[in-house]
């Protein structure tokens, strides 16, 4: 479980198949073998940890099954690659953002990005299945960032990301073209299905 709040931007440093290791600042010492970490929203659980080069942070490894990289942005990941991490929520941590699961419901496209005042206004198309859960002033994650819906026309929404959020995370990166994780809000998913057995 997830809050949204992204804790650090890691770098992906190799990919053999379906493994890849990525490196961060994280201290290796607090990374327990079998933990949950979101990479650009994907839940995904460490195999191996050592200590960064240098001394400095660290480098884990997680497994990745094909259906994840059929579903989601990982499929495309080279060395090099900024992406951006949360570690699991505990008990004693605030929630700030969204409840978040790390499961991604597919991938949806950057379609537009202008300028908003300081801010960034990003428009996202997401795939027509899921336009019903998306909502104006609702939750979502993007590459695992909880974002608040602004507007939404059909199958299109706006988030704006503030200047802080651009610099702490790899949004600062994205442009129009840009594929991101998209998992919708866990409340917005319930309440549709209990419409669906209703009806």
């Amino acid at each position: 479980m997830f809050t949204g709040l992204i804790s650090d931007i890691g770098r992906v440093d190799a990919v053999d198949g379906g493994t890849f290791r990525i490196a961060c600042s994280y201290d290796p010492a607090t990374i327990a073998l079998g933990a949950s970490i979101a990479c650009d929203g994907c839940c995904l659980t460490v195999t191996a940890c050592h200590e960064g080069q240098g001394g400095s942070g660290s480098v884990f490894t997680v497994d990745v099954s094909n259906e994840t990289l059929s579903l989601t942005t990982l499929g495309s990941w080279t060395p090099g690659r900024r992406i951006n991490l949360e570690r699991a929520l505990t008990l004693k941590d605030e929630l700030g953002g969204h409840i978040v699961t790390g499961h991604v419901d597919a991938v949806a496209a950057i379609v537009g990005r202008e300028a908003d005042g300081d801010s960034i206004r990003f428009t996202i198309e997401v795939p027509d299945n899921l336009k019903r859960f998306i909502a104006r002033k609702g939750s979502v994650a993007l590459d695992g960032i909880s974002l608040t819906v602004n507007a939404v026309e059909d199958d299109r929404f706006g988030v704006n990301l503030i200047p802080h959020t651009l610099a702490e995370t790899s949004w600062g990166d994205k442009s129009i073209g840009d594929r991101i994780n998209l998992e919708v809000d866990l409340l917005a998913r319930y309440v549709a299905r209990i419409g669906d057995v209703e009806a």
